[in-house]
């Protein structure tokens, strides 16, 4: 992939991450640019970085979708296209959960992703990267970002070392375990919770000084070079998903043949 790709960023918060991103591409070492910034949380100091960078910015309140469904799920508009049975099929979030828990989950969070999705139609993009987005995607959203099989476009950072301690308190349960080392994931999205093939991953250690805000410190700077690394890598073109796994094209093979695995 020569030429400049596009990226979309989704934030909940500070964006911490998608500063260190949108730095990277402004000096040349991503050859990108975001070209628009989404939030479920229209207080998200990320989008107001999104515009100190001329960035386009918008925001669906996940809150007042979830709102509107409790006090009238009859009356509660769905996706033209949304096939419940499908979506409960192929998710993997849930397993044994009251039926109508999922049900809600669901139906809420394709509302949600059906106004994100007509938002991020107005820009061409090449890759979704979630920078510290909250919210848990569903098959309805992801299957209508990812086109390709074997090329996923929606790329996470996770706080943990993956498999280990998925979910949104990655720093704090490896802090609570007693775990001596401690590091941060970049993946691509499937239909699981921080489960989707690896990309690559940093760690450090773990000291009996430490705390848990000294932890986070250091995972956090991980973070920033990490994303940074492994969107470099799709810009290349040299990301490759298969079996539920990353294999990284190795540029010293021309035609293209050989796929090599590694960790970033």
């Amino acid at each position: 992939m020569n030429k400049k790709i596009s990226i979309g960023a989704l934030v909940s918060g500070g964006g911490t991450n998608l500063q260190a991103i949108i730095d990277s591409c402004e000096s040349g070492a991503i050859n990108g640019s975001v070209v628009f910034i989404g939030s479920d949380n229209p207080d998200a100091y990320g989008l107001e970085r999104g515009k100190k960078h001329n960035i386009p910015t918008f925001v669906v309140d996940y809150r007042s979708i979830i709102k509107d469904y409790k006090n009238n799920p009859e009356k509660f508009h769905l996706p033209a296209d949304f096939d419940q049975d499908e979506i409960m099929a192929k998710q993997n979030i849930f397993s044994d959960d009251d039926p109508q828990i999922i049900e809600f989950f669901l139906a809420t969070r394709a509302a949600a992703e059906a106004k994100l999705i007509e938002n991020m139609k107005r820009y061409s993009f090449d890759l979704l990267i979630l920078a510290g987005f909250m919210r848990n995607l569903t098959p309805y959203f992801i299957d209508r970002i990812n086109i390709e099989p074997e090329k996923p476009r929606i790329m996470n950072i996770h706080p943990a070392l993956l498999p280990a301690f998925p979910g949104v308190d990655g720093y704090g349960d490896t802090f609570r375990y007693g775990c001596k080392v401690g590091g941060c994931t970049v993946h691509f999205i499937d239909y699981g919770e921080d489960s989707g093939p690896i990309i690559g991953q940093r760690a450090f250690r773990i000291t009996g000084n430490d705390t848990l805000d000294s932890i986070k410190k250091k995972g956090l700077e991980l973070e920033w070079e990490l994303y940074s690394e492994c969107i470099k890598l799709f810009a290349e073109d040299r990301l490759r998903a298969k079996s539920g796994r990353v294999f990284i094209l190795d540029r010293a093979f021309s035609n293209g043949c050989c796929l090599k695995q590694q960790v970033v």
